[in-house]
């Protein structure tokens, strides 16, 4: 048997092969966050048949303040589950498994889409996104931020997805803590690698409490910005022992401050590949790699090279909804 058509057990999590769809935002939903007709046809497309065994549902915001950018999808508040409800029904129905992707902007979004003043870990203009200065949070609002999480995770839960993920990558929230180049802190939220991940920590315990051992939790992690300054993969491998220890189920590996791409990547598929290898050395759980695939033989050679665990592929199966049966048919 083709190693991607292999069955993967995550906790009480049964996934029927190693095909993954990464969160993609697809601007779809309702101007105040809601899930719209649209984005029902669009997972119902992309989940046709079951061939992609793990659906990871676009970037949603925990808070307005956390909101990246119009029409993005919500999780901040109870309104949304019934409507969220009939998303995860269309993914299960299609004999899929689905996670929501939960996530807090920060510095990455513009007070036009928010009506307020952006926040982050410091007062630095996003790299990638922005151009507000944003408020230097408290710890009372950083506080805040986490229980927003955590009720964010409730809320994917009760909605009957199968496991939920926190994300830390792309130059969002708590990435932005993870960098350097944004987390210029004097407290114990910044400084050195254990101090600008306390906080995913308190989320993740959060998280943990609030869903209860057999809900997975997966984390996506900018594992390196590729910018002077910034995160490296030194710093990316401490952080994903103590993810692990705090009780992540999968671990998703992207990019930092330079997005879901590398800086002069010369088209080669998987290209966050050395970064999901270190981390897969480094961990006993699932790791997730993603980066430019478009050939069902790439995904096997990735997996049999031990570069992860499961192949995310986003831009291939976003332009053709049949690539994944084409893929899974072409090693029966």
């Amino acid at each position: 048997m083709a190693l991607f058509l292999k069955p993967l057990q995550v906790g009480p999590v049964l996934l029927n092969n190693r095909l993954v769809m990464p969160p993609m935002a697809t601007a779809k939903a309702e101007a105040d966050g809601m899930v719209s007709q649209a984005i029902l046809d669009y997972y119902e497309e992309k989940s046709q048949g079951g061939y992609i065994s793990l659906i990871i549902v676009e970037h949603s915001f925990i808070s307005q303040e956390g909101k990246a950018s119009k029409n993005q999808l919500s999780i901040a508040d109870d309104n949304v589950i019934e409507n969220l409800k009939k998303l995860a029904e269309i993914i299960h129905q299609n004999k899929a498994k689905g996670v929501m992707q939960i996530n807090h902007a920060g510095s990455a979004t513009e007070e036009e889409i928010i009506g307020m003043r952006p926040v982050g870990p410091s007062p630095i203009v996003n790299l990638r996104k922005g151009k507000d200065v944003p408020h230097e949070l408290t710890k009372k609002e950083i506080a805040e931020i986490i229980v927003a999480f955590q009720n964010a995770a409730t809320r994917v839960k009760e909605a009957g997805f199968d496991g939920v993920e926190i994300h830390s990558a792309h130059g969002y929230l708590l990435n932005q803590f993870f960098s350097p180049l944004s987390n210029k802190r004097k407290d114990e939220y910044g400084g050195n690698v254990l101090n600008r991940i306390r906080i995913h920590l308190e989320v993740i315990e959060a998280v943990r409490k609030t869903v209860g051992v057999d809900f997975p939790i997966l984390f996506r992690l900018g594992a390196a910005d590729y910018i002077e300054g910034g995160t490296t993969v030194e710093d990316s491998l401490i952080a994903v022992r103590e993810f692990e220890k705090a009780g992540i189920d999968i671990l998703d590996i992207s990019g930092g401050f330079c997005g879901y791409t590398i800086p002069g990547h010369t088209g080669e598929q998987g290209y966050f590949a050395s970064l999901s290898e270190a981390m897969k050395k480094e961990v006993k759980i699932p790791v997730i790699l993603t980066g430019g695939i478009t050939e069902a033989r790439i995904v096997e050679q990735l997996l049999a090279e031990q570069k992860a665990d499961l192949i995310g592929v986003g831009r291939a199966v976003l332009n053709d909804s049949e690539w994944a049966k084409q893929a899974v048919d072409s090693f029966r």
